[in-house]
């Protein structure tokens, strides 16, 4: 009997501590993509009909009307 409670015991205390390391790695590889805290975007691959279009040729947009809802 003292043996089970034991054993319990002390499976789930390993089983938190796994938990938290696996947390804690978890956090740093984070903190090792995004150094700065902030989050950037990083283009891999931009069109080429994308890079032959130029600011030039947008023109404004259509206007669309909103109302603010409140809770």
């Amino acid at each position: 009997m003292l043996g089970q409670l034991i054993r319990y015991f002390l499976r789930s205390k390993l089983a938190k501590f796994a938990q938290q390391v696996s947390e804690a790695a978890r956090e740093q590889d984070r903190a090792q993509k995004h150094p700065n805290g902030k989050g950037e975007i990083h283009v891999d691959y931009i069109p080429k009909s994308y890079k032959e279009r130029s600011a030039k040729d947008i023109k404004g947009g259509e206007y669309v009307d909103y109302e603010e809802v409140k809770d």
